[in-house]
């Protein structure tokens, strides 16, 4: 059986970010400007991200994974040039993508994510006036999960919550899915674990609990801007949660440029196989690949 090919990518934080308007630099995009300006506009750039997506579509995976954080300040003119990005990407079929913080940076435009990009984050067989999360997405032999994590928040605050309606109707989703033959993927924006405070899950405790209880194959996140994988108890064995940088960044502090995952994924005998590939910018400005694994 010939390996499914699934590419992962996040926080593409699309640049350059359109000039707001006064009334639009209130309360938390006063300091998120203000960051940009001073400092994040010189970390995320256009052409890396470019750079990145071609090596990316070169590859030819079977479906692409879009963890959050498409847009900057959620500004009514940043949510078009995300679509029409996101729409090169590839079209709704091939391509999965979930909100982050960013993308519900304020309650003003926190809808407007759910608006721009309805046709990349809604399941299958979905109706309208259903709850849009948990997603759920029958690709090849995968079960693509979506979550939303991505909330409004104070100033100087990136955390995340999915909330009990959420998690209850997640849980209901496994129990579904407990049957099927399928490689249950979840896709979540903010890590299962983190080291700061201002930025973490608020309820991941719940959502590692819950995969404890009812389990999947593999997580995948963004949030962080790092290379990551911790491994969480599932029901039968560990389950990997993988994070991986910006998709636009150049190498920062403790940053790394920007990469993506590929995880070819097939049938092995009665289980499954999973090889993870990281392909990233290098000092040169050429995407080149960086680690192969073997998850399981």
């Amino acid at each position: 059986m010939a390996a499914f090919t699934l590419a992962h990518l996040s926080d593409p934080h699309l640049p350059p970010l359109p000039e707001p308007s006064l009334s639009e630099l209130m309360g938390k995009r006063a300091f998120g400007y203000l960051n940009w300006t001073r400092n994040r506009h010189k970390v995320h750039r256009r052409d890396v991200l470019d750079l990145l997506v071609s090596d990316l579509r070169a590859q030819v995976p079977d479906h692409i994974a879009v963890t959050g954080d498409l847009v900057n300040l959620a500004l009514e003119a940043e949510f078009a040039p995300a679509q029409a990005w996101l729409e090169s990407l590839g079209p709704p079929d091939q391509v999965t993508a979930i909100p982050g913080n960013h993308d519900a940076y304020v309650r003003a435009t926190r809808h407007r994510f759910a608006e721009s990009f309805a046709s990349y984050i809604e399941g299958d067989g979905h109706l309208p006036g259903q709850p849009i999360f948990p997603v759920l997405r029958r690709r090849g032999p995968l079960a693509l999960i979506s979550l939303s994590s991505g909330i409004p928040t104070p100033p100087l605050m990136a955390t995340g919550t999915l909330g009990q309606d959420q998690l209850a109707a997640l849980e209901r989703l496994l129990t579904g899915l407990a049957t099927a033959d399928a490689f249950r993927v979840l896709l979540v924006h903010h890590p299962l674990r983190s080291t700061s405070h201002i930025k973490r899950l608020t309820d991941a405790p719940e959502l590692i609990a819950l995969l404890k209880r009812h389990g999947v194959e593999l997580v995948l996140h963004g949030h962080d801007h790092v290379h990551s994988t911790i491994w969480i108890d599932g029901p039968e064995r560990q389950i990997p949660v993988v994070g991986v940088p910006s998709a636009s960044a150049v190498a920062h502090g403790h940053h790394p440029a920007a990469a993506y995952n590929l995880f070819a994924i097939r049938r092995d005998g009665n289980g499954w196989r999973c090889d993870q590939t990281v392909r990233a910018v290098n000092d040169a400005l050429r995407v080149r690949e960086i680690r192969q694994v073997r998850l399981f």
